[in-house]
């Protein structure tokens, strides 16, 4: 560590950490080695995620729950097994809560969908409101839109304030007695800001409303004990937490789970099946039709074994020195806005900024040439940069690997990026 780095406290050990990672010793552009600055997009995979994907389809690869024989036991038992590590990762109550599905904008269609065929109470109809908020992404916004089209439901939504945060002061206007699902982000993927999950819970408990939380930015980064957010749902994805892809969470509380409808039918959610009606098995296996997402749910358990391992608590002070050291050293920019919350604390480590009048396309280009890998776009989270007046920002974000030197290279590499365009 550099003597610019010595009053940073909480890091991990990097240098071991990073060892785990193949693709972190890439080179690019005139053997430049990859500063891997988009975890919030998707996080790099370590060996031993690798080594369990591998082993899954070398040893094991069978369909799983009607085999008999030996391979097909020992599929259904990783597939298993890995809903009993993620139901211990965000302390579920009940293995059977936990629902796999291909990545956390299906397990947000799922409930949106759940509620718009379910019967009383929970059944969202042209005489109800949904609220959400403008800095969702889109996963999150679009599945609530449709419903609202299909139902005639209320869409109804929460502000920003000018420093990226909800605006709740019309709290008893957006969240209603008419109100039957609250569904927003724990943390954004463009601003980076933290949320005020009780009282929005709080609010939404007083009016009997339904609460899904996308956790996708949140699972991967910190603690997130369902039982201590009291939602009803929770969404995350597997391949931003050092996962696969085609791997994504539902969690939902098991009564709600008993009583609302599936989304999808086929095999395996089914408990008998006749010429003139089906009845469904009992859930997680009501919303899982068809062959599973086996190897990838595997190697989300193995995911769920290398962070665990480590620790989520170290990995959040972790981020948080680094996104502290990152939100300092962009402010020493000329001309770079960053877009959100302007000091570290109740912030994650994702931090979108623009730079002059240079569009951000160009910056991730210019950067690019210097190995740097960064996001540009409105991340699909269109009507946060509406609401900034902004077509587009640079997004850089930071996980368990990423370092101080890594920060430094993106502030000298804007630099070059602002030198490049005069």
């Amino acid at each position: 560590m550099t003597s610019a780095h010595q009053g940073l406290t909480g890091l991990l050990d990097t240098e071991a950490i990073r060892k785990d990672f193949p693709l972190l010793d890439r080179v690019v552009h005139d053997g430049k080695k990859i500063v891997y600055l988009d975890s919030a997009a998707t996080s790099q995979k370590p060996r031993q995620v690798l080594d369990a994907l591998n082993a899954y389809y070398e040893r094991h690869n069978a369909n799983v729950h009607r085999g008999v024989y030996t391979v097909a036991e020992e599929a259904t038992a990783l597939y298993e097994g890995a809903r009993d590590k993620v139901a211990a990762f965000i302390n579920a109550p009940s293995r059977d809560e936990v629902i796999f599905t291909k990545n956390a904008s299906e397990s947000l269609n799922l409930v949106a969908n759940m509620l718009g065929w379910a019967d009383e109470p929970y059944r969202v109809d042209h005489e109800t409101e949904i609220a959400i908020t403008e800095m969702e992404h889109h996963s999150n916004i679009v599945p609530w839109q449709l419903l609202a089209q299909r139902t005639g439901a209320k869409l109804k939504w929460f502000g920003l304030t000018d420093d990226g945060r909800l605006d709740l002061s019309n709290i008893e206007e957006v969240i209603t007695e008419k109100t039957k699902i609250v569904s927003f982000t724990l943390v954004s993927n463009l601003l980076g800001t933290f949320n005020p999950v009780e009282t929005i819970i709080r609010r939404a408990q007083e009016v009997g409303a339904l609460v899904c939380i996308d956790a996708s930015q949140a699972a991967p980064h910190m603690v997130v004990d369902v039982q201590a957010l009291q939602a009803d749902f929770v969404a995350f994805t597997g391949h931003k937490m050092c996962g696969p892809t085609g791997i994504g969470v539902l969690w939902g509380r098991q009564e709600l789970l008993e009583d609302l409808p599936p989304f999808l039918g086929g095999g395996e959610m089914i408990e008998t099946v006749s010429m003139h009606s089906s009845t469904y098995a009992p859930a997680p296996h009501k919303f899982e039709a068809g062959t599973p997402p086996i190897a990838q749910a595997v190697g989300l358990g193995a995911a769920v074994d290398y962070l665990s391992a480590i620790g989520m608590e170290n990995i959040a002070r972790h981020e948080h020195a680094i996104t502290e050291y990152a939100v300092r050293r962009l402010q020493e920019v000329p001309d770079l806005r960053i877009i959100g919350p302007t000091t570290a604390e109740d912030r994650g480590a994702a931090i979108s900024f623009t730079l002059g009048d240079i569009h951000p396309h160009d910056v991730g280009q210019v950067l690019d040439e210097q190995g740097i890998a960064v996001r540009v776009g409105h991340h699909c989270a269109r009507p946060v940069c509406l609401r900034y007046g902004i077509p587009a920002t640079t997004r850089a974000s930071f996980y368990l690997y990423s370092t101080p030197a890594e920060v430094d290279a993106l502030v000298e590499g804007l630099e070059h990026v602002r030198n490049f365009f005069g």
